[in-house]
């Protein structure tokens, strides 16, 4: 989908002003767009980013994008994951299925990160939004109750944007938390992964044609999943400075790392990158009218396939919120909920991203040995850990002025979760590219 920018002059003043339409940010426009709230979308690229990062997209993630009426047409142009399994490149060591959550989306969407941004955006047009595009956040003052924004144009010219709240989606370096002076607190361990969405001529098999699978072995982990449009994403650990791999260099890792039997035949490359791990949790998610979501908000190992899935709620928990406080239903203390629910699904996912990272990454062969003879007995035994898309109790809030609000909710009922999801790791870094 071209870029099509909104051409229509920056609005001087909004109720909300949200920087960096990735994905996070698109659904929080579209959130705020359907239940009314105004609002003004900025991001500094001129055009949609190709290529992608994160490409799962979990059941609880679905339920919202039904919400907001994005996951029908989503679900058809992606793929559905009905499982994913543990190899050891000769033998099936686990396999889980999704078959038996209780959702209407029994499956890990496998989708690129560019096709959901195209579909949200779709759906933010069709509800009268957009995004303004190459309008660059460069700070802000306080300006009670809100901010006045300082942004660059397209042509370098510096407009003033007077929002009551200011909301950074702008990623791993985002320019929204430094200038709040919010801290970043965390580490970048000795972790890179090499990231690629290859077409297959030829590919191995013995597998689920569906499912996700995980080779652990001496020679290192790796990842194989398909993808919608006939293509295969391949994530493997990789030593630090290496460049973005090229087809034969995918397929002499498949070959190392992969399943014994039959090789891979890479036909294209469509997108390959490498990215360096971080682990950080911003020390707060609100700073008076000042909200961050997101990567700008929670970096992590993409192990686990969440990044994308756990800003998308981000946004889900912050909108209603929003719009909530904005229409004088909530105290403007509500908002302090959206920090105490969603920092510790933050600092969890980090932990557990971090300590899954380093289970699949072992290097001592005798590790890693001991590693999968406990997936294989586990699931010998029919101990797998259940997969559950809803692990944690929903939120209760308690609103401070008056009796409770009778709040509209974006489409369907249902709750953001307080955890992350099961699933496979999907995700390559931030959903922004820096």
């Amino acid at each position: 989908m071209p870029a099509s920018p909104i051409t229509t002059p920056l609005p001087p003043h909004t109720d909300v002003l949200i920087v960096g339409a990735g994905p996070v940010g698109l659904t929080l426009a579209a959130s705020l767009r359907q239940l009314g709230v105004d609002h003004v979308l900025i991001d500094r690229d001129t055009n949609v980013q190709t290529g992608s990062r994160a490409a799962a997209l979990q059941p609880r993630s679905l339920e919202y994008l039904d919400r907001i009426g994005v996951a029908e047409h989503l679900v058809a142009a992606g793929e559905r994951g009905p499982g994913f399994r543990v190899h050891d490149r000769e033998h099936t060591l686990l396999h889980a299925s999704y078959a038996d959550l209780d959702t209407p989306y029994p499956y890990v969407l496998l989708a690129s990160q560019q096709t959901t941004e195209e579909h949200l955006l779709r759906r933010l047009r069709e509800l009268g939004g957009g995004v303004h595009r190459g309008y660059r956040f460069l700070g802000f003052t306080p300006d009670f109750p809100g901010v006045s924004a300082v942004i660059a144009d397209p042509e370098g010219l510096l407009r003033s944007v007077s929002a009551r709240y200011l909301v950074g989606c702008d990623g791993l370096h985002s320019a929204v938390r430094t200038a709040a002076a919010i801290g970043f607190p965390g580490e970048a361990p000795e972790q890179v992964f090499a990231l690629a969405d290859v077409r297959l001529d030829a590919g191995p098999n013995g597998l689920g044609e569906h499912d996700t699978t995980f080779f652990l072995s001496s020679a290192g982990m790796l990842l194989l999943s398909p993808l919608a449009g006939a293509q295969h994403r391949i994530v493997t650990p990789a030593a630090p400075g290496s460049a973005a791999p090229c087809a034969a260099d995918i397929e002499r890792l498949v070959s190392e790392r992969g399943p014994v039997a039959g090789r891979i035949r890479v036909a294209e490359v469509v997108s390959a990158s490498t990215y360096r791990v971080q682990e950080r949790v911003a020390e707060r998610f609100r700073a008076g009218p000042v909200l961050l979501a997101g990567d700008a908000a929670h970096t992590h190992s993409p192990a686990g396939g969440q990044g994308m899935n756990t800003g998308i709620q981000d946004a889900g928990n912050l909108a209603w919120k929003l719009h909530a406080v904005l229409t004088g239903a909530a105290p403007a203390e509500l908002l302090d909920s959206y920090h105490d629910e969603r920092h510790p699904v933050a600092s969890e996912l980090v932990a557990f991203t971090s300590q899954f990272a380093r289970i699949a990454t072992l290097r001592d062969p005798a590790a890693g040995q001991r590693r999968n003879d406990l997936f294989a007995a586990a699931a010998a035994a029919n101990r797998c850990p259940r997969l559950d898309h809803r692990q944690a109790r929903p939120a209760r809030h308690r609103l401070r002025a008056g009796a409770r609000p009778r709040l509209p909710t974006c489409g369907r009922p249902g709750l953001a979760p307080d955890r992350p999801a099961s699933g496979p790791a999907l995700d390559a870094g931030p959903t922004r590219p820096e």
